[in-house]
């Protein structure tokens, strides 16, 4: 069996649909794998399977078999991934919800009512395994966020927090925290992740973006590679699919006009970059989700 180490060695950092201006995302969908390798990012995730007996949870160091339900908040940049693993259901039921890691600021975190919230967010940097019972018991609220619009859905996100965070029987998975927390504070990679946001869109050189940082384009290719684990082509092109699919969500733009704007110049290659992204077609993807909400 694969070691936790080996797997922690392969994360690498998603670049996740959720804009600045964001405020979080639900997926919401039935499925009968999980494709997506272990990895982390900045935001906070809620990660509900219900139907998923024998899928495998990686959490920092932690790596189990989940039962028939499972919720988890993970905290930002902690490693995490589940894998198919022994579980022969072809209906799982999962819904992640992804929320910017500053949408509840520390003014409004260090009030008496959300001080339960606050000190949970402090402990989901080791990832929180809630138990069953709370499961079941938020089981219909957390399948009813992706049918509920505007600010209703933000009352409705704070209130499964609070419930979560006054429960009982929780469980920390991981006895390390991040290790990738310097990712975001690091100015040169803030610089590229800036720069690529604003510039996607169109060709971006690697001459170009290696002066940006001021290095040269071998040096800045080992830069890119050690921090994301990607080459940079490989990199832009992770944040154009990443784009693309909120598109694809949200609009009922074409394929074609979809792969333009993202900065593609044939629908061609904008499919075959997607395909090897994201293991599906762009029409496939939308097709699948269909549950997905974004609020703005």
């Amino acid at each position: 069996m694969e070691s936790v180490e080996s797997i922690r060695n392969k994360a690498h950092r998603e670049i996740i649909q959720l804009a600045p201006e964001d405020s979080f995302l639900v997926f919401d969908r039935v499925k009968d794998d999980f494709d997506y390798p272990v990895h982390f990012h900045p935001e906070y995730e809620l990660n509900f399977i219900y139907n998923g007996a024998g899928v495998r949870r990686v959490v920092g160091d932690s790596l189990e078999e989940i039962g028939e339900i499972e919720l988890v908040l993970v905290g930002p940049n902690l490693i995490h991934g589940w894998e198919l693993h022994n579980c022969k259901s072809k209906n799982i039921h999962e819904i992640t919800i992804q929320f910017h890691s500053d949408l509840f600021d520390e003014k409004m975190l260090s009030r008496r009512i959300f001080k339960p919230i606050r000190d949970m967010f402090y402990r989901s940097n080791h990832g929180i395994l809630f138990s069953d019972g709370t499961a079941h018991r938020l089981k219909k609220q957390i399948m009813s966020l992706s049918k509920i619009d505007s600010i209703d859905y933000f009352l409705e996100l704070i209130s499964i927090l609070y419930d979560l965070a006054n429960s009982r029987n929780q469980r920390l998975l991981s006895t390390y925290t991040s290790q990738n927390k310097n990712f975001e504070n690091s100015k040169k990679i803030g610089k590229v992740y800036e720069y690529v946001q604003e510039n996607y869109h169109r060709r971006i050189t690697l001459d170009e973006i290696s002066a940006l940082v001021n290095m040269s384009s071998v040096s800045f290719n080992r830069f890119i590679k050690k921090r994301t684990g990607k080459t940079f082509i490989e990199y832009i092109n992770d944040t154009r699919i990443s784009f693309a699919t909120r598109w694809l969500i949200e609009s009922d733009l074409s394929i074609g006009e979809i792969g333009f704007k993202c900065g593609f110049n044939n629908i061609a290659n904008f499919n075959r970059v997607f395909k090897k992204v994201k293991n599906c077609t762009p029409s496939e993807f939308r097709e699948e989700f269909e549950g997905i909400k974004r609020v703005l």
